[in-house]
């Protein structure tokens, strides 16, 4: 039975009543729309002033706030997010503001959940792959775009030790609050490389000690059996696209993941994890 629909007392009548004009009210108010109408698009948020980004929810500002690599600008937090952080007022390096959520709202837009919490700071320094001379474990992507993806990969690069992550200058997601909310905190703790020219870097990267190898689902080799040497760097393309023929054409070798299910392909952040771990296994 419907809840507008008495049941033929007059205290029943009197309750339906008042439900339907709450659900007026709430609508007069810009509450729940009518069944059928458009849904409004969130309020977008105010973009970042030049060569800043703005950074959100509680794992990511805390790892952040943490790094002392990052240059940071200021801090829009609520009473609540405050204590989640779990970091003294004091001991933070930049002006922190108290807040109301509907500020933070007005800042990100509607879309973005911020938990509270908002910092902006300055991306992270640029680092050379002349710099990686103690790394052992790389990623590298080509043109990989989605940001949520590229998230991801860099939580399940920080959780297996990987030292750095490879992208190209273009067709890559910036450094941004979507990027590093996906992290969640591993921004921070993973060394991020841009390039221009993908096949100069992996050229660059054989010459300095590292097995590139590459991720094809129609790799002659599993990707177990072309693990070898003391330095790895795990390249992997674009979902649909997968890697580039130049790329193909410029690791080392290219492997497959063993899949003996009815699905030979996998989302390029769990085909990393997979690959990740089975790299760290091999380099002890």
């Amino acid at each position: 039975m419907s809840d507008d629909t008495p049941s033929g007392t007059p205290k029943d009548t009197h309750y339906a009543t008042l439900r339907r004009a709450h659900r007026d009210r709430k609508r007069a108010d810009g509450g729940a729309a009518p069944a059928g109408a458009p849904k409004r698009r969130p309020q977008p948020g105010r973009p970042a002033p030049a060569g800043r980004v703005r950074l959100y929810g509680i794992h990511t500002v805390a790892a952040a706030l943490n790094n002392p690599h990052r240059k940071l600008h200021f801090l829009l937090v609520t009473r609540n997010a405050l204590a989640r952080l779990e970091i003294a007022e004091d001991a933070i390096r930049c002006p922190v503001e108290m807040v109301e959520p509907k500020r933070l709202d007005a800042e990100l837009g509607g879309e973005a959940v911020h938990q509270g919490v908002m910092l902006e700071t300055e991306p992270l320094p640029a680092i050379r792959l002349s710099d990686l001379s103690t790394a052992r474990l790389v990623i590298v992507l080509d043109q990989v775009t989605d940001p949520h993806n590229v998230g991801a990969i860099l939580r399940s690069a920080t959780a297996f030790g990987a030292d750095a992550l490879v992208t190209t200058a273009r067709h890559s997601p910036q450094e941004s609050g979507v990027l590093a909310k996906a992290a969640s905190g591993a921004l921070e703790h993973v060394t991020q490389i841009e390039v221009v020219n993908l096949a100069d870097a992996l050229s660059a990267l054989s010459k300095q000690g590292f097995r590139t190898i590459g991720l094809d689902s129609d790799g002659p080799e599993s990707f177990e059996e072309s693990l070898s040497g003391e330095r790895i760097a795990i390249v992997l393309g674009a979902e649909g696209k997968g890697l580039r023929q130049k790329t193909q054409a410029t690791v080392d070798a290219l492997a497959r993941l063993e899949m003996p299910g009815a699905i030979r392909s996998l989302n390029v952040s769990n085909a990393a994890a997979i690959a990740l771990y089975a790299t760290r296994r091999h380099l002890g």
